[in-house]
C-alpha cells in the first residue's frame, strides 16, 4: 500500500482525503513511478471542482510529477530501473507517493534539472512553449499581454519571450506580484484591482493594442482581453482562473476587429509522442541555457494538498508550487 490523495465526489478543498492505495504492478507499456515530487496546478482545482469531468470516482487526481522508475512492464524499451523521469498528462493519479503510468507519457531529466524542478516546469513550461511558439509564435519587436504574470506560468512566460525579444505586457494582483514580474522580465505590470487594463494597454501601445493574449483568467477578463486587441488580433483564452467564459456572441469579434479566439489545451498540443518530446526538449534547453530559471516559491507535503490548492485558488502563491510525498 502506498499513500495519496483521492477524491470520492467532487466540491471544494474539503474532498482531498490523504488515504491507502493499492498500486498493483505495471501492465504491458507501463511502468511504476516512485514519486519524489508532484505539481501543483490549477487544472487540479478544475478536476476537483467537477468543471473537468473525471471518467470516474474515487481517483487519485493530478497531472504532474517527477521521480524514479522502480518497475517496467512489458514492452517498455526506452525507460529502464532508476532512469530519473517527469510527465505531465492524463490520466489523473499523481498526487501519490508512487503510481502507474504509461511509459510513453514520461520524459527523462537531464542531469542538470532536479526532481523538484521537473515537477514544478513540466506542465507550466510546455504549456508556455505551446503558446508562444506555435499557438502565436511571437517573433522579436512582438508586444504581448499576458494576464496573471506573476504565476506559475507567468513568471515562465515573462523570461521566455524576453529571450525572443518581445516587450511583455502582465497584469498582477498586487504591487508585490508587479515586482516579482517585473523582475523576471515583464517590461510593463498593471495592476487590475487598481487599473483598467484594456486602457493602460492602448496607452501603453499609443492605441494599437497588442497582436496576441494570453489569458488564463477566463470570465472576468475576457471582455476587456478583447478590447486589448488589434485588428486581426489572436485571443489565447487557456484557463478559467475566475470561471469559465459562457454565452458567447461570435458577432463580438468582428465588431472588435475580426479578431481570432482559440481555446487551446497542452495535451492536445502534445497529442504525439514527436510533439511531446519536441516541446520537453525546447523547455529543457532554455532553462539549462540560464534564459529561463525554475523558481519553486512554495512546497507543501503531499498530505497538505488541500490548503496548497486553497492557498492557490485565493491567489496567495506566486511561480510554481511543488508537492513533496
Amino acid at each position: 500500500m502506498t499513500k495519496a490523495i483521492r477524491i470520492h465526489e467532487t466540491g471544494g478543498a474539503d474532498v482531498l482525503r490523504f488515504e491507502d492505495v493499492e498500486v498493483g504492478t505495471p501492465g504491458t507499456g507501463e511502468v511504476r513511478l516512485k514519486q519524489t515530487a508532484v505539481g501543483l496546478n490549477f487544472i487540479d482545482i478544475y478536476l476537483r471542482s467537477g468543471l473537468y469531468p473525471l471518467p470516474s470516482l474515487p481517483t487519485v487526481i493530478g497531472l504532474e510529477g517527477a521521480g524514479v522508475v522502480e518497475a517496467i512492464g512489458e514492452g517498455v524499451t526506452d525507460l529502464k530501473m532508476g532512469d530519473r523521469v517527469a510527465y505531465a498528462s492524463p490520466p489523473p493519479g499523481a498526487y501519490a507517493e508512487a503510481r502507474l503510468i504509461p511509459a510513453q507519457l514520461l520524459v527523462k531529466v537531464p542531469d542538470s534539472i532536479s526532481d523538484q524542478q521537473a515537477a514544478a516546469m513540466m506542465l507550466q513550461g510546455m504549456t508556455v512553449e505551446y503558446l508562444i511558439r506555435r499557438t502565436y509564435r511571437v517573433e522579436p519587436g512582438d508586444t504581448v499581454l499576458l494576464h496573471a504574470a506573476a504565476g506559475g506560468v507567468g513568471l515562465i512566460a515573462c523570461q521566455w519571450l524576453n529571450h525572443l525579444g518581445a516587450t511583455v505586457i502582465g497584469t498582477v494582483g498586487s504591487e508585490e506580484k508587479a515586482a516579482l514580474a517585473r523582475a523576471h522580465g515583464c517590461h510593463h505590470t498593471i495592476n487590475y484591482r487598481e487599473e483598467e487594463f484594456a486602457a493602460r494597454v492602448r496607452e501603453i501601445t499609443d492605441g494599437a493594442g497588442v497582436p496576441v493574449v494570453y489569458d488564463s483568467i477566463g470570465k472576468s477578463t475576457f471582455e476587456g482581453s478583447l478590447n486589448c486587441l488589434k485588428p486581426r488580433g489572436l485571443m489565447v483564452s487557456f484557463g478559467n482562473a475566475s470561471g469559465p467564459v459562457t454565452d458567447l456572441n461570435l458577432g463580438i469579434l468582428a465588431q472588435k476587429g475580426s479578431l481570432y479566439l482559440t481555446r487551446p489545451t497542452l495535451f492536445h498540443y502534445n497529442a504525439s509522442r514527436d510533439e511531446l518530446l519536441a516541446s520537453a526538449g525546447a523547455l529543457f534547453d532554455v532553462v539549462q541555457s540560464g534564459k529561463v530559471k525554475i523558481e519553486i516559491n512554495q512546497t507543501y507535503p503531499l498530505a497538505e494538498a488541500a490548503r496548497a490548492q486553497q492557498d492557490l485558488e485565493d491567489r496567495k502563491t506566486t511561480g510554481s508550487t511543488i508537492l513533496l510525498p
